[in-house]
């Protein structure tokens, strides 16, 4: 089997693709790093990760053009792309019935509709090599959804669904699916959320209109009471993720050092036991085994 070495990461200017590079370059391999603007208002990121050596490519992951043609200049910046982190992601924070129609399509078409774009780019090169690894960064809000999300909870269960599901369709062709959970880290992240566009929609919710922007306040004392809650919990989890022979690797790995990791935990191992039972009804339990 051909050592994974060739990495293309979404979401490069962000917090959690920032710390994932840096882990990736220290590991030796090459990266290409996927964002938007790289030569406008990414262009101080664009430039740090290229000082060191990374390959940066324009890519829209809300658009189809833009990833067909960010990931045809990856590959062949790269030589081959052997791993995908499917890392570019769109939060929301607010009271539910605010976020309109259109609010609910921007996250969707960055957390989902992304990750399909990017990875129906990606498979082509990955299945000619007869090699590959998919890597989704989903959120562990993708197994206990709590309130004041949004758009944001479903659409990452939508993308753990669309991972799982790829990781029996292309196991045959040496491909495999993984998807990492993280829980809440202190990153740019939650600064950015998208805000309901209707907020006058809560303005009959008496004392829970506000509890949106109270917890966010609190987010800050959070993160100093938990400093184990670091971004290298991820980048390690990622880097360890990749080390695991090919094949074997967990569906699901939680990451987290405060508490919501413990919860989801026996969740995904149940959900993980069902499914096994599930292809075995219908006589599918060699789609879990990834060719080598």
């Amino acid at each position: 089997m051909k050592e994974l070495k060739n990495v293309l990461i979404t979401g490069a200017a962000g917090g959690f693709g920032m710390a994932i590079i840096e882990a990736l370059l220290q590991e030796d391999y090459i990266v290409a790093g996927a964002m938007r603007d790289p030569k406008g208002r990414n262009k101080m990121a664009a430039d740090a990760l290229e000082h060191k050596g990374v390959f940066i490519v324009d890519i829209d992951v809300t658009s189809d053009g833009s990833v067909t043609q960010g990931v045809n200049i990856a590959a062949a910046q790269m030589g081959s792309i052997d791993i995908l982190v499917n890392n570019a992601g769109l939060g929301a924070g607010g009271i539910q019935e605010g976020f309109t129609a259109d609010d609910w399509k921007k996250v969707f078409d960055v957390n989902v509709f992304g990750v399909q774009r990017m990875t129906r780019a990606v498979l082509p090169f990955m299945k000619e090599q007869q090699h590959g690894l998919l890597i989704l960064i989903s959120s562990l809000s993708a197994r206990l959804s709590v309130p004041f999300q949004g758009p944001y909870s479903p659409s990452k269960w939508a993308a753990e669904a669309l991972a799982e599901s790829y990781r029996t369709e292309v196991s045959n062709m040496g491909i495999e699916s993984c998807i990492v959970e993280p829980g809440a880290f202190p990153t740019q992240f939650i600064g950015s959320l998208l805000k309901p566009s209707e907020k006058e929609r809560s303005s009959d919710y008496g004392t829970i209109k506000d509890l949106p922007d109270t917890l966010l306040a609190s987010i800050e004392s959070v993160f100093e009471a938990n400093p184990d809650q670091s971004l290298e919990l991820l980048s390690n989890a990622i880097i360890q993720l990749i080390k695991i022979p090919h094949g074997t690797r967990p569906i699901r790995t939680e990451v987290d050092r405060m508490f919501m990791g413990e919860l989801v935990a026996p969740l995904n191992r149940q959900l993980e036991e069902a499914n096994k039972k599930v292809y075995e009804a219908f006589q599918m339990e060699h789609l879990t085994k990834v060719k080598n």
